[in-house]
């Protein structure tokens, strides 16, 4: 039996500006352990409000999500930010490294607020994540003073850090050009296959989603395939 990472129930949510409207209605799906799940769909779709509830950023709305089989549901905000620090791995389109940090202290930062091993421990797993992306050799570099495709490889080696049970990316590639890209999915797509992870990504990018495992489509709040 597949064991299950994530589970959306019924999702619903809407603004009131000033008129209500829904733009999630009827969210029902699951991601599996190892599964590399694409959520496409038209700007608007309601992918990234998704992608705020499902990260637990965004505690309004109606409808059950669970984590590691834990419901996130009537959780105090600071519960959430422990389960996002340990259980999920964050790849924006944008990298937020700090540029007067070393790509090595970027990568360390959300062990050490972790706090879950001493800091020399965390230095070791953050070295270990560098090699496993291939750019150790950057680990001493000022963040300012590595390329946008590596800063993109060092900000998916800070999300690896605390060991997270998914990974959530939005538009981890609409920065990038097509060889960077393609650096990034085959990250992905080694880290779902040889490394269990499992990965949920909202993209435009329709030749990223095709060569993911399987795709969640949107259309005006809701799921259509």
């Amino acid at each position: 039996m597949s064991e299950k990472i994530l589970e959306a129930i019924n999702i619903y949510k809407e603004f009131h500006d000033p008129v209500t409207v829904a733009v999630l209605q009827d969210i029902n799906f699951s991601i599996n352990k190892s599964e590399f799940v694409a959520v496409t769909g038209k700007s608007g779709c309601g992918k990234s409000t998704l992608l705020y509830i499902l990260s637990t950023m965004d505690t309004d709305y109606k409808g059950a999500l669970f984590i590691d089989n834990e419901p996130m549901k009537n959780k105090k905000e600071a519960q959430l930010a422990a389960i996002r620090n340990q259980k999920i791995g964050f790849v924006f389109q944008f990298h937020y490294l700090l540029n007067e940090f070393t790509v090595l202290q970027n990568v360390m930062l959300p062990g050490l607020k972790l706090n879950k091993y001493p800091a020399k421990e965390v230095e070791h797993r953050a070295m270990e994540k560098l090699t496993m992306l291939g750019i150790e050799k950057l680990a001493l570099k000022n963040a300012n003073r590595v390329s946008g495709g590596e800063k993109q490889r060092v900000a998916i080696a800070r999300a690896l850090i605390n060991d997270p049970v998914i990974i959530m990316g939005d538009e981890p590639t609409g920065n990038l050009d097509k060889k960077n890209s393609e650096i990034v999915f085959d990250i992905f797509k080694q880290l779902a296959e040889e490394f269990k992870q499992t990965l949920l990504i909202v993209t435009h990018d329709e030749g990223f989603a095709k060569k993911t495992n399987r795709i969640i489509e949107m259309e005006d709040g809701r799921i259509i395939n």
